[in-house]
């Protein structure tokens, strides 16, 4: 069973990887996008973890390791497409009131990618009161919905050392992640990591692509408590 399963999993790979290529080849042919609920049963059925790293790169983004996780811990079947209704809900209440970031569905959690600028002044990983705004808010969806992971990644463009950026965005990881803990969000829920420069998603020749590499990144993904539920059908 554990070899077909791994088979399955290769298999799904492949065939999204070649999907992915295909599409980003074809310019005289619409497609219709497939649904997140439905992409994350299609994922998580494959087996999660096993693939997760290479989705996490087609579907969450270059270089995204927020994206992988949340494509990591996907359960998939009809379990997976009953998280993925409960994240359409979470993500539409976020959009509405984090107007300071980016929030995307992918698979069966939740990415949401903040400017540094918005969050942090130059060098520095004191919150703005901008970033306290919105991190209040994202805050009170991840109370009312107490059944997930929350995983806070901290970037910088490649100006200076590796010696000061890297301690820097694990600083304004963990500051974002404190920040939310303070409005009453469960610590053990948190995962915190610093990459430095070491994960760009633009270009560090350009200021434009600098700006971009400035950021912070955190994903939202079932807990085992709610990926058990799913299973079960009882969400």
């Amino acid at each position: 069973m554990k070899t077909l399963r791994s088979y399955f999993t290769l298999l799904l790979a492949l065939l999204l990887l070649g999907s992915n290529f295909a599409q980003a080849q074809t310019t005289t042919t619409t497609k219709k996008p497939m649904s997140k609920t439905l992409k994350g049963g299609l994922l998580g059925a494959g087996g999660g973890a096993v693939v997760g790293g290479v989705l996490g790169r087609v579907i969450g983004g270059k270089n995204s390791t927020a994206g992988g996780a949340i494509i990591g811990a996907a359960v998939g079947g009809a379990g997976g497409a009953l998280i993925g209704r409960r994240m359409d809900k979470q993500a539409a209440e976020l959009k509405r009131e984090m107007a300071g970031a980016k929030v995307e569905r992918v698979g069966e959690g939740i990415k949401i990618t903040f400017d540094s600028g918005i969050l942090f002044a130059k060098n520095s990983a004191a919150l703005t009161s901008t970033a306290e705004d919105n991190i209040k808010e994202l805050a009170k969806t991840l109370v009312k919905y107490g059944d997930t992971n929350v995983l806070v990644e901290g970037h910088t463009d490649n100006t200076g050392t590796d010696a000061i950026n890297n301690p820097l965005s694990q600083r304004r990881a963990q500051a974002v992640a404190n920040y939310a803990q303070q409005q009453g969000v469960d610590a053990s829920r948190f995962t915190v990591q610093g990459y430095g420069s070491t994960q760009p998603i633009a270009d560090n020749s350009t200021e434009a692509g600098r700006v971009a590499n400035r950021r912070v990144e955190i994903a939202i993904y079932a807990n085992e408590k709610l990926k058990k539920a799913a299973e079960k059908g009882t969400i």
